[in-house]
């Protein structure tokens, strides 16, 4: 297995981090679809411009992206399904924790396998909310350093 290196997204990089998402989205087939593609991409776009996104690349690739606000919040991480278990994931997390020593997030709570990732990863359950464009029940996690 070949290395994963993060960096920073750049503009260019909007392209491969739109197909990532869209993958993960066409394999959770239980999640609704509610924006355009033309709107991920958008989203996508202003967040990199904030310098929000770090990708994962392997073997130049990108395989894998996650995007981190400046408060610590984990605002999505998502990596292709053929490189899932793969360590990109835990890659990804390891460079958000040494960034922040806080960080939450919400994973909808039909997502089995995330949940039992970031709880593996040290996250913890604090809440439950509803309050995402699905509409759906998600679950609030959250990681803090050891002091």
């Amino acid at each position: 297995m070949s290395a994963v290196r993060i960096q920073p997204a750049r503009r260019w990089d909007v392209g491969a981090v739109a197909r990532v998402l869209t993958a993960c989205l066409d394999e959770a087939r239980w999640l609704p679809r509610v924006r355009q593609a033309r709107d991920e991409r958008r989203l996508i776009g202003s967040m990199i411009a904030r310098g929000e996104v770090r990708v994962a690349k392997r073997r130049g690739r990108i395989v894998g992206f996650v995007i981190l606000d400046g408060a610590g919040e984990v605002q999505g991480l998502y990596v292709l399904p053929e490189a899932q278990g793969t360590g990109v994931a835990q890659a990804l997390l390891v460079w958000s924790k040494a960034q922040q020593s806080r960080i939450g997030l919400w994973v909808h709570a039909a997502n089995a396998r995330a949940r039992r990732f970031y709880q593996s990863q040290g996250f913890r359950p604090v809440a439950l909310g509803d309050g995402n464009d699905e509409r759906m029940t998600e679950i609030r996690y959250e990681w803090e350093r050891a002091a």
